[in-house]
């Protein structure tokens, strides 16, 4: 019989979230989830022994189905009937699929765990040098115990904000995360729900915040069971890249909202997250007068209380209404990604411009651009797609928009998976990753770039025999739109997504850490500069300028309180620069000073050849394809170099 319909069901007051099981106080779970297309939901638990048992739950007018069991703690394994059908479904608020998303849900009691980061108040927004961690390929074993482990050292190295790739339980034996389908459940092979605790618990004992890369764009297309409860979770008016979208406009979208701003709050208040980054956001279609991305932000901050949390966009479009307050008409996140300062850097690094890359030049003035605004394109014609890409920066502070050379997209759109100091010559990725790590935005890592990881970066995902045979044509296909990678050569060379050696070579070797110590000196030491220099950490908007000193090289210079104490930055992709005439005001030292090389990317210890005086007698000279740090030194504490007395070039 069907159970009868109520008004709405009264949530009890202690539930940490709207939907799931939790325990009650008086020891009896609670469970409750939205089911509108359904007249009967079941919960059936499972027993060791094959003693299971069900029970039904009440149905309120909204939807929703819930209940009280008994005899069902922590542990306790569940899953749902439907109907009375003979298919069972796991929880789609479920906190732990121990088996993978087609098998049993398990009560978890997140209270269980004992934190220790009473002192911890969360990220601000200067300061922070973001590492992107895929969990899975980070270590050997590939789990939170192992990746904690290694936290003291990425402290040591200067990263203070770890992103973690997509958890959310997907199916199969590795992937990358953005086909998660169990979005509350850690994925199962990493290790179990305390296992992230305390991950996330020993990165604040090293001084390191947490944030967690999650997707509300879409689900993945296996394991995906929430339209058996309802077809209301998806969109019938909107499409993504990868298929339905999320109903967050549309009719019966108000539980669609209550369930993906839970999620967010319960990352953050659970996990003890310090922030969010939000997948492809321009795949989140919403007309609603409230976008929901703003309600996901307020809700993760509610959930924080008095800890700061930061909010990440990525946004193909670069929309920049994402990082307006609400109270001026945006959605009030804190940071997004800058594809625009890759792509300029990858074709000064490579020469490359296909696909995406051919409206950038990597020209000097579009790096100081960066620096100063942010995106290249705030609304200019975008070739590439043939209409007006991007938003207006003004307002907006440098830190607000993170940069990078590699991250787990862009390296795995290279049809090997080669890393940037593959792509390009020594010289001058040295030179780029210098003006990465001091400039004034925030700067990502993926991980192993700060050793020179000889480890590819491809994609894998484990998928059933049939899917995976769509996802690497689809793979093919994309790759395709780089006519470098469109020759029938390199297409059959492209790694099989689904092949378990794909995802094996991507796991880092460590040891190389000692073994290509000399990138990882570099790193290190431009991150205690970039930590420790008083001037170079300053990211306003204010005190900083810079000016195109040719076609290849640039200066950016940090203007200091005291004159005496600014910071002068060179870089030269190109060609040396010899002494001669600088009618250029940014290369001026103060008055009284001449300027000294306080650190440069030719440094032996780095793999350089040595850099040269900048400032010399005849006038100034940049090294080609090199970065050096300058500071003033009062005249007369040190001879200027005469250009005769150095040793020729050969540039």
């Amino acid at each position: 019989m069907p159970t009868s319909r109520k008004q709405a069901l009264a949530v009890p007051s202690w539930r940490r979230l709207p939907v799931g099981a939790e325990l009650a106080p008086d020891g009896r779970t609670h469970l409750r989830v939205w089911a509108p297309a359904r007249e009967r939901v079941e919960v059936v638990v499972e027993r060791d022994d094959g003693s299971d048992w069900s029970t039904p739950l009440d149905r309120d007018e909204t939807g929703y189905h819930a209940g009280f069991v008994t005899d069902a703690p922590a542990g306790t394994r569940y899953r749902f009937r439907l109907d009375g059908g003979d298919r069972l479904y796991p929880d789609p608020a479920s906190r732990a699929q121990p088996d993978g998303p087609h098998g049993a849900s398990q009560v978890v009691d997140p209270s269980a765990y004992t934190w220790h980061d009473g002192g911890w108040r969360g990220c601000a927004l200067a300061g922070q040098v973001i590492y992107e961690l895929h969990v899975g390929t980070f270590t050997p074993e590939g789990t939170w115990a192992a990746a904690e482990r290694e936290l003291p050292e990425l402290a040591a190295t200067g990263i203070t904000l770890v992103e973690v790739m997509p958890v959310a339980e997907f199916p199969g034996r590795f992937g990358w995360g953005y086909d998660g389908v169990d979005l509350f459940a850690p994925y199962h092979g990493y290790g179990t729900p305390d296992d992230f605790r305390r991950f996330v618990d020993a990165a604040h004992a090293a001084g390191v915040g947490v944030i967690l890369d999650v997707v509300y764009n879409h689900l993945g297309p296996s394991g995906n069971y929430l339209r058996e409860f309802t077809p209301h979770y998806f969109s019938e008016r909107h499409r993504t890249d990868w298929g339905d979208a999320i109903n967050f406009d549309g009719p019966d979208a108000g539980p669609v909202r209550e369930f993906f701003t839970a999620n967010a709050s319960y990352w953050i208040a659970e996990f003890h997250l310090d922030g969010l980054r939000l997948d492809a956001t321009q795949e989140i279609y919403d007309d609603s007068p409230r976008h929901i991305l703003a309600e996901i932000g307020a809700s993760a901050r509610e959930a924080a209380g008095e800890r700061a949390v930061l909010l990440v966009a990525e946004n193909e479009r670069q929309d920049t209404r994402l990082l307006r307050p609400i109270a001026e008409g945006g959605y009030g996140l804190d940071m997004t990604w800058n594809d625009d300062f890759h792509h300029t850097a990858l074709v000064a690094l490579t020469g490359h411009d296909e696909a995406y890359y051919r409206d950038y030049r990597g020209t000097p003035q579009e790096f100081l651009s960066a620096a100063k605004r942010g995106y290249l394109y705030q609304g200019q014609h975008y070739q590439w797609q043939g209409a007006g890409r991007g938003g207006s920066s003004r307002g907006l502070a440098p830190a607000q928009f993170v940069a990078f050379l590699e991250n787990h997209d862009q390296l795995s759109n290279f049809p090997f998976g080669l890393r940037t100091h593959v792509l390009g010559c020594g010289g001058r990725q040295r030179a780029l990753t210098a003006w990465l790590l001091l400039g004034p935005h925030t700067p990502l890592l993926f991980q192993g770039q700060e050793f020179g990881a000889s480890t590819p970066w491809l994609y894998f995902a484990d998928h059933e025999p049939e899917l995976a045979t769509q996802v690497f044509a689809g793979r093919r296909r994309f790759l395709a739109q780089f006519p470098s990678a469109a020759t029938p050569e390199v297409q059959s060379r492209i790694s099989n997504p689904a092949d378990p050696t794909t995802f094996e070579r991507c796991r880092l070797d460590l040891g190389e850490r000692e073994r290509h110590a000399g990138t990882y000196a570099m790193h290190r030491d431009l991150l205690r500069l970039r930590r420790g220099d008083p001037v170079v950490s300053r990211q306003g908007t204010d005190g900083m300028d810079g000016a195109v000193l040719s076609d290849d090289a640039f200066c950016f210079r940090w203007l200091a309180p005291s004159e005496r104490d600014d910071r002068l930055l060179v870089v030269n992709l190109g060609r040396t620069l010899h002494d001669g005439p600088a009618p250029e005001p940014l290369l001026a030292p103060p008055a009284g000073t001449h300027w000294r090389i306080a650190w440069d990317s030719e440094d032996p210890r780095y793999g350089g050849q040595g850099m040269p005086a900048v400032e010399t007698s005849a006038g100034i000279r940049i090294h080609g394809e090199s970065a050096a740090l300058l500071v003033a030194t009062p005249a007369g504490t040190e001879e200027l170099p005469d250009a005769a007395d150095q040793p020729p070039t050969h540039d």
